[in-house]
């Protein structure tokens, strides 16, 4: 299968394959039921890999990924399982792709700490250090039911407007990246924030909360990391701290069987 593709597609898929080995290591999956997606990178044309419909996150490889259009029609199917895809599950992921060009990679989760907190009135707290990430730099999408209708895109999108991580109301969480390693990295902290909130207003106690200009300056302080990744990036620069984390992540699932690289 290797060699059915451009090395830039092939980086991409054992990437992305990787990156649902590590939700499913980490417990993020909901069955069957949430996907991650990737951009084909080397095209001007709107088409993205996506897990195929019944496999589930660590039964995922390189090579059983489905490259789809922007309609969530398959181009190609992958090399083993269902040959199909869920198009309704892709309707939010195709609407941030088609979007903002910027984001090469778009993760939704069903975590039973997501779900608590889109619940939750007053939405994402800054009360933890992973929170502190997102400090006005998060957005919220309400509730309109399953995500099947392409009119929802629109609102979807003007929702995110240029943030990488949404709260999406009674439902989930939504991350983006520009790479696929900046995508974990935004889902990792996102999921561990909403873990944190949780297990801190279970507890009981009166919660404290930094002083708004510490919140800013934290939240700045991530920022200049991400832009710094970024610049790195564009320069053949030092390794990014994005890519550093993703790939002690890939160290977790590297020797599951079979090879996520496969």
């Amino acid at each position: 299968m290797r060699s059915n593709y451009s090395d830039a597609e092939w980086k991409t898929r054992c990437e992305l394959a990787a990156l649902y080995r590590i939700l499913a290591h980490h417990r993020m999956t909901d069955h069957i039921y949430t996907h991650i997606s990737a951009r084909v990178p080397g095209t001007d044309e709107h088409h993205f890999l996506i897990n195929p419909y019944g496999l589930m996150f660590h039964e995922i490889t390189a090579s059983s990924l489905v490259k789809i259009d922007m309609h969530g029609r398959i181009l190609e199917s992958g090399s083993k399982g269902p040959q199909r895809v869920n198009t309704a599950g892709f309707m939010i992921h195709s609407a941030v792709h088609m979007a903002r060009h910027d984001i090469s990679c778009v993760v939704h989760t069903h975590t039973a700490a997501g779900i608590a907190v889109s619940a939750q009135e007053q939405g994402l707290l800054p009360i933890s250090q992973h929170a502190l990430k997102f400090y006005e730099r998060i957005s919220y999408h309400e509730y309109e039911g399953i995500a099947s209708d392409e009119a929802e895109r629109a609102r979807l999108v003007a929702d995110l407007g240029n943030n990488k991580a949404m709260v999406l109301r009674n439902h989930g969480l939504l991350a983006a990246g520009t790479t696929v390693a900046e995508a974990f990295i935004v889902i990792y902290y996102l999921e561990r924030a909403c873990q944190a909130q949780v297990a801190a207003l279970a507890g009981g106690s009166r919660l404290t909360y930094p002083p708004v200009a510490v919140r800013q300056h934290t939240a700045q302080q991530f920022a200049e990391l991400d832009i710094a990744d970024n610049l790195a990036i564009d320069t053949g620069g030092l390794q990014s701290y994005h890519q550093v984390g993703f790939d002690a992540a890939i160290r977790l699932i590297k020797d599951d069987a079979p090879r996520y690289d496969s």
